[in-house]
């Protein structure tokens, strides 16, 4: 009797081991415009088994063979479709969503749980679709996706206005941003008010905060990854606006039907000629004669895909910015020119095959390239001397320059497992370099005082997306990065991890760990991540910066109601973070020993940690859509030769930060939209006391109430006065005033027979909020008659109205 249920166990088993497996694979696409979409949720209706197309559009699933197996497919926008197919073999099949364009409510209760936040192993993930972006309010009606991105908890705003991301306690250039594989180092355009991603342009936006897969590397906090539109296969299309700052079109059609296609979408400001008539006026009056300042900016992006076959795709894409600011005056044998000029440029040549329905690959050349120069040169006449003039001029530069290679593979061995793996190298070359020259009749060229700096980065990583049972799915992954400059080398190994187990069918919870390494800088006197900022990489004296972070939440799912709600906390480690001396300056003058001058010799590494939760309710789609965010964090640096070595927040801790967005569809026509944001006031330095001249070498404190010394200092020579010396308190011991903000925004659409309009009229800080922007000590004479020193706020933005016109065809 034993015997025989042991044989029949054997049989058993070899019947399930030896049942024929087989794959179903393809692409998914946008019904009407052949688009790849990234992201969309394939599996087999009513079973745990399903897979998420990668950026491309692709997917593989490998299940048991079976006469036929119904398979769903859906995607947050899209309508979710079903279809039975035959399993008995090897299956190709595409399949094609169509967006919805109706108001009313999306239907959840199909989806898979894959489809769902808390079905997936990765965590500390945002992603806002480029549709809401469009209809958030927005300063002078420029949509803009990292503006949307800083409404998310855990992502820290800059001062009023900026488009800076700070992410759980890190700087500017801790983000690694980028669009169609290439990194973007700077994307601000009119000094940090605007970014420079056209939204008209891009497809998707994703912002990850922790717990990074191995594929992401060279930054500590963040990961901004953009991919752009491929451009319509079936027809032209084309879509644009015109602001009270700008102006843009996109436009985008097939090359040949159904196998290539192409996108170009421009936009530039016009502040320079809306400028202009105010400027003639200006010329007319006798003290402005001569003088004319100027500004504008340019974005470019394009695009071309093309099919070469059922398993090979080609795309080259790429994007010119530039920001140019200008002033020139001339009067007699006076002349000064001075300009500001700064602009990325990026282009991507990628090759995607399909080896099998099981491996994928993705291998990409990509250039990058971002430039700063500032350029000043003033003549003057020399006093008491005829006809003799002085010249003087400066140009600072600022450039890093990448040349990268990068294979990305994509391997489906069964259904517990999505496998990817890869290479990639970098080439840096970073040009910071400051100088200046003067003299009478200078003339030639000025000579840079940095030269070139050569840099190789490089990494290799695996990562296995597991699925051992249905309710727990790992991300497992290593990543080793290398990095070499002069005679040093750095190799540093990464390991990734995160898990999310399921508590309940729409409830888990989850656990992440990753470890970054970044080896290029931005070294910066404001904290703002200005293009005036040096970007600079790591040497044999300048270490990587270093940071581990771990992260623990839950995620729940409300399938019925289309909500996602997420309670994340985290802690994170920073090591040999950069910042500059006190005092110093990246601005060498010529002078004596000014070619020993390095930038090196100006900064000091510390380190830093941050800890924080963060709230977020999320609904993407739907009559009313939006969310609410909350963050509770903490950020501290400590840098021994800063601050004398004791602990302190940098500029851009918040303690709370709140974020509210609505958008509400009234109707086919009527769309309304708001944003209220409120977050705990920046740490700042501000000046404890002032100290004045009274003689060559006597300095006295102010005090206010001693009458007789304030007399004397007020009947010293204006000159004399300006040279007051300020005593500070510890670093960023300042708490500026909270910062809270109302934003509203209605917009009229209408569709005609042949193109659609969009009429949007919007108020930016709709109550009148005086924000600080900054603080500075001043002199005021009070109704007594007595002189007070007081702390002045100077805010930036008042009410602000806007308008603009859009419009599709």
């Amino acid at each position: 009797m034993k015997i025989n249920i042991i044989i029949a166990l054997c049989l058993a088993s070899m019947h399930v081991f030896g049942q024929k497996r087989i794959t179903i694979s393809g692409f998914v696409k946008e019904k009407g415009s052949q688009e790849l979409l990234t992201g969309a949720n394939v599996y087999i209706t009513r079973s745990a088994t399903g897979a998420a197309t990668n950026n491309y559009g692709f997917y593989s699933l490998t299940i048991p063979a079976s006469d036929s197996v119904t398979i769903t497919c859906s995607l947050v926008g899209y309508e979710t479709i079903t279809e039975t197919i035959s399993a008995r073999t090897d299956v190709e099949l595409s399949l094609a969503l169509s967006s919805i364009r109706q108001l009313d409510e999306v239907t959840i209760s199909a989806r898979k749980q894959d489809d769902n936040v808390s079905g997936s192993a990765q965590m500390s993930v945002v992603e806002i679709p480029i549709d809401q972006i469009k209809k958030i309010p927005s300063l002078l009606g420029e949509k803009d996706v990292l503006k949307g991105l800083q409404l998310m908890p855990g992502v820290q705003k800059g001062t009023e206005g900026q488009t800076g991301l700070y992410v759980r306690g890190g700087g500017p250039d801790q983000n690694l941003i980028i669009l169609d594989d290439a990194v973007v180092y700077n994307a601000s355009h009119l000094f940090g008010f605007f970014s420079v991603f056209n939204s008209d342009a891009i497809k998707r936006v994703e912002l990850t905060k922790g717990g990074f897969p191995a594929r992401y590397g060279g930054r500590l906090s963040s990961v901004v990854e953009m991919d752009m539109k491929e451009g319509n296969k079936e027809k032209l299309h084309g879509e644009g606006g015109i602001g009270l700052i700008s102006s843009r079109l996109t436009l985008e059609g097939p090359i040949k039907k159904g196998k290539s296609s192409f996108l170009v979408s421009g936009r530039r400001t016009y502040i320079d000629v809306l400028a202009a008539p105010v400027l003639n006026v200006m010329q007319k009056k006798k003290e402005q004669k001569g003088f004319r300042p100027g500004y504008y900016f340019y974005d470019l992006n394009a695009k071309i895909n093309y099919d070469l076959g059922a398993k090979d795709k080609l795309y080259v894409s790429g994007y010119l910015g530039q920001d140019k600011f200008y002033v020139k005056e001339e009067s007699g044998s006076f002349k000064m020119k001075a300009g500001l000029n700064w602009g990325n440029t990026t282009a991507t040549m990628r090759w995607n095959h399909v080896f099998n329905r099981k491996l994928f690959a993705n291998t990409a050349l990509v250039f990058t390239n971002f430039n700063f120069t500032t350029t000043s040169y003033i003549r003057e006449p020399i006093v008491d001397e005829s006809n003799a003039t002085t010249e003087s001029r400066l140009r600072y530069d600022s450039r890093i320059q990448d040349l990268s290679f990068k294979s990305d593979f994509d391997f489906y061995p069964n259904a517990s497992h999505a496998i990817k793996f890869g290479v990639q190298a970098t080439r840096h070359k970073s040009t910071p370099s400051a100088l200046a020259m003067s003299g009478t009749d200078a003339e030639g060229t000025i000579d840079p005082l940095e030269k070139p700096m050569y840099s190789l980065e490089g990494g290799a990583y695996v990562e296995d997306t597991w699925q051992p049972f249905d309710a727990l799915k790992m991300n497992l992954g290593f990543r080793m990065s290398y990095f070499k400059a002069d005679k040093k080398t750095y190799l540093n190994p990464e390991p990734r991890f995160s898990a999310a187990l399921k508590l309940a069918p729409d409830f888990s919870a989850k656990a992440s760990y990753a470890r970054m390494n970044q080896y290029v800088h931005l070294l910066s006197n404001t904290g703002l991540g200005l293009p005036t900022d040096l970007w600079v990489t790591s040497t044999d004296r300048i270490a990587p910066q270093q940071s581990s972070q771990v992260a623990f939440g839950l995620a729940k799912d409300l399938q019925n109601k289309g909500l996602t709600i997420t309670l994340e906390g985290f802690y994170k480690d920073m090591q040999r973070i950069l910042s500059y001396r006190e005092g110093a300056s990246f601005l060498g003058v010529n002078g004596e020993n000014a070619n020993d001058v390095s930038w090196q010799d100006n900064v000091t590494s510390g380190k830093g940690w941050s800890y924080g939760s963060e709230f977020l309710i999320q609904k993407k789609s739907g009559k009313f859509s939006g969310w609410i965010g909350y963050t509770l964090s903490w950020i501290y640096w400590k840098f021994p030769e800063l601050n004398n070595g004791q602990t302190f927040h940098p500029r851009y801790d918040r303690r709370h930060d709140v974020s509210v967005v609505g958008i509400y569809e009234l109707n086919k026509r009527i769309t309304m939209s708001a944003s209220w944001v409120y977050g705990t006031g920046n740490a700042l330095t501000v000046p404890s006391a002032i100290y004045y001249p009274m003689s060559d070498n006597f300095f006295t404190r102010y005090d206010p109430s001693d009458k007789a010394l304030n007399d004397l200092y007020l009947n010293q020579n204006s000159n004399d006065r300006r040279y007051a010396a300020s005593e500070f308190p510890a670093k960023n011991s300042f708490r500026a005033e909270a910062f809270h903000r109302l934003d509203l925004a209605i917009q009229f659409h209408k569709k005609k027979k042949r193109h659609e309009r969009t009429w949007e009229f919007s108020v930016y800080n709709a109550y009148n909020r005086k924000n600080p922007f900054f603080y500075d000590r001043s002199e005021e004479k009070m109704s007594d008659g007595e002189w007070k020193t007081v702390l002045k706020k100077y805010s930036l933005f008042p009410v602000v109205p806007s308008f603009s016109y859009n419009f599709k065809f």
